[in-house]
């Protein structure tokens, strides 16, 4: 038997996330639809636009109980197009006043516009930010190599999402972690007039015991901790540093491996 890194926590074969960007008013319509359906995601906002079309600095907190606010640009700039510094001036302010709204460390955050370049990317670890998200979809439900160049499975808005969604719900822990990570924005539900997409979806995908519903920096920190294991040069021995239980499995059999526990697999 060999070790097999194919689970998210908890044991479970499957994970889902959604992302959602700019902090328009229609989050409370979408935040309400994931609570009701037990559905867990992640809200861009940019702190520098919040009010009159967006929800209102004191209500984030609340609001985004159970989810996680992350950073999209104080201003909602293109990147790639800005001085080093007012790069760094965007994301970190950005974090700053976000921070004072929710009371813990804002770590991620979505690219305005999808705008990214290489040298915005090697910014962003010493800006305090560990996972970006990008614009293009892959239609496949592996994790990111490169936290930093994060793309999603798909947009709501993609004809394929409830098939993709049945696609991923039959994936078992017998290959790799699945991963599906729908992106969007809450406006477009009103502007579309198809509130009934996003309902359908979570209604679909809610209340499944196999998939661990997360937020986008759950999910970092979980790959960041699977990244982190130390292994014996025989591969038996495996010693968790991180502060978060990984999984893995042994044959058919799910094994937590606790923060601080060293796990020797059977001969």
């Amino acid at each position: 038997m060999s070790w097999t890194f194919n689970l998210w926590p908890g044991g479970r074969p499957r994970c889902l996330t959604m992302s959602y960007d700019d902090g328009n008013v229609a989050d409370r319509k979408l935040v309400a639809i994931f609570n009701r359906y037990g559905i867990r995601g992640s809200f861009h906002l940019n702190a520098g636009l919040l009010g009159g079309k967006n929800v209102r600095p004191k209500e984030i907190a609340a609001l985004f109980a159970g989810h996680e606010v992350s950073a999209h640009g104080l201003t909602h700039p293109f990147l790639s197009k800005l001085p080093r510094q007012l790069v760094a001036g965007e994301i970190l302010e950005d974090r700053r006043r976000l921070e004072e709204l929710v009371g813990y460390p804002v770590r991620g955050m979505s690219y305005p516009f999808g705008d990214w370049s290489a040298d915005v990317v090697s910014q962003l670890p010493g800006l305090g930010i560990e996972y970006a998200r990008v614009v293009p979809s892959h239609r496949h439900y592996e994790t990111p190599n490169d936290l930093l160049t994060w793309a999603p499975t798909c947009h709501h808005a993609d004809p394929e999402l409830l098939p993709l969604y049945k696609g991923f719900s039959e994936r078992s822990g017998t290959g790799t972690a699945a991963l599906m990570y729908v992106w969007g924005h809450s406006y477009e539900f009103d502007h579309a007039g198809n509130w009934k997409c996003i309902e359908d979806f979570c209604r679909a995908a809610g209340g499944d015991s196999g998939t661990w519903y997360a937020t986008n920096i759950e999910i970092a920190d979980y790959l960041n901790a699977l990244r982190r294991l130390r292994v014996s040069v025989d591969g038996r021995t495996i010693f968790n540093p991180s502060a978060v239980s990984v999984w893995a499995s042994v044959g058919p059999k799910p094994v937590e491996i606790a923060p601080g526990q060293t796990v020797v697999r059977p001969k």
